[in-house]
């Protein structure tokens, strides 16, 4: 995908007019890009047009003015659009019950080692790379990305109809899985195909 630039961003008025729709439209969008696997975990998947969309909000919010603040923003979020033959994820452990935060978390320990996290489709698996700085020996992040080396191999049978498509954790206190619905996998191929 091609990088994002200050040129992509709407100007405060123009996002101010357009922000309602705009909003609908990625609602709409990251809902077939948004799932849950499993009652803690959620996985976003990112692209030009989610990503886009945080940079506007986070200038809108921090009314960011002055471009060499904006292109720090860009700078950011850039990292996270993915590379060609890749996906991009927000991974999300969402925790509800405010006294046991430390506790959940505690046990999500690990949970970024490049065996846990996986993408399958038919008999193939594509595992997780986690960004690195989200967890530490004794402390992990509620919130990580992640990026999907996808083969073409992979990709070719995730374009066959009948082929199962889901996603799998198997960490040591947290396994789960989860069908992935036709509309993430078509997301899924263009982004594969873009």
């Amino acid at each position: 995908m091609n990088p994002l630039t200050p040129s992509d961003l709407l100007s405060h008025e123009d996002y101010e007019a357009q922000r309602a729709t705009f909003r609908q439209e990625i609602i709409a969008l990251k809902k077939r890009r948004r799932i849950e696997v499993g009652p803690l975990v959620t996985l976003v998947f990112e692209n030009r047009r989610t990503l886009l969309f945080q940079i506007q909000e986070m200038v809108r919010a921090e009314r960011i003015f002055d471009p060499s603040k904006i292109q720090d923003e860009f700078d950011v979020y850039n990292a996270l659009l993915p590379e060609p033959g890749e996906l991009s994820a927000t991974v999300m452990i969402e925790i509800t019950t405010q006294e046991r935060i430390k506790e959940i978390l505690d046990s999500f320990r690990q949970f970024d080692r490049p065996d846990t996290l996986a993408l399958t489709v038919g008999d193939q698996a594509v595992f997780a790379d986690f960004e690195a700085g989200h967890s530490k020996e004794d402390k992990i992040s509620a919130v990580h990305f992640v990026r999907f080396a996808v083969p073409p191999a992979f990709v070719n049978t995730l374009g066959e109809d009948g082929s199962h498509a889901g996603i799998r954790i198997t960490h040591e206190n947290y396994k789960a899985e989860a069908n992935v619905p036709p509309a993430m996998r078509e997301e899924w191929l263009k982004d594969l195909r873009s």
